[in-house]
């Protein structure tokens, strides 16, 4: 079990520092609800900063390897940030990190480029990759990444045939780590799924955590104000 990262003045994800953005799987949402979230803590005037600490999936530049996510992350934080610490782990094969080769992830060395964003703004909002679980070296996983950061956890489920079992699944492995779950995300990837209200009245029965966006089927392209309204940020703390 890999232990929280500290400073001189403790963990450095203190409550309070943001939030570590999970998913149900991958493909879910992560990146949108990442994005949606700084957009409206940009607009409410507070200052955040994303972080997508390993990106698989990336492609080459004269600057090196890029995510798209991170980039996306990039441009809707409310402060400028270094790309490398926001995305100090980048990887071309879209596959799993531990598998992708190249050099292994260390957690502590993500804890330095997390430390650099937080000089730069209160909150960060941190993105994982895959799913709660995923590994990223022979014996860490994400899971991991989260506990050492030591943040609230949002978790976005994405809507399908499932998503009730991956929900709750990875809603008490979360709790399980001793980290809290601050909120999920309802986003439909399945425009085919049957039962959708159905399915979202189980969660909110089932998750002891409020529903903090909903979005809809089809997200409004290139009109972001529409989604960044629906993230309710007083359930998050901030009124």
């Amino acid at each position: 079990m890999a232990k929280a990262i500290t400073d001189a003045g403790g963990k450095i994800g203190a409550a309070g520092a943001g939030w570590f953005i999970t998913g149900t799987d991958t493909g879910v949402g992560k990146t949108l609800a990442a994005q949606m979230l700084l957009l409206a803590l940009r607009a409410r005037g507070i200052p955040a900063v994303g972080m997508k600490p390993v990106a698989s999936g990336c492609r080459s530049t004269p600057l090196g390897l890029r995510s798209e996510d991170a980039e996306v992350l990039l441009a809707a934080s409310g402060v400028a940030a270094p790309y490398d610490d926001v995305n100090p782990y980048a990887f071309e094969p879209a596959i799993a990190p531990h598998l992708a080769g190249g050099k292994p992830i260390e957690i502590e060395r993500i804890g330095v480029h997390y430390g650099r964003l937080r000089s730069l703004a209160p909150y960060i909002v941190v993105e994982g990759v895959g799913g709660w679980a995923v590994p990223i070296g022979p014996r860490e996983s994400m899971a991991d990444l989260a506990a050492a950061l030591a943040l609230p956890v949002i978790l976005v489920v994405g809507l399908r045939l499932g998503c009730l079992n991956h929900a709750l699944l990875t809603a008490q492995a979360i709790e399980a780590r001793g980290l809290k779950l601050a909120g999920w995300v309802a986003n439909p990837i399945d425009p085919a799924m049957l039962h959708v209200e159905a399915n979202i009245a189980s969660l909110r029965e089932r998750l002891a955590v409020p529903l903090i966006a909903r979005f809809p089927s089809l997200p409004p392209h290139g009109r972001h104000e529409e989604l960044v309204s629906l993230f309710d940020l007083a359930t998050l703390g901030l009124h």
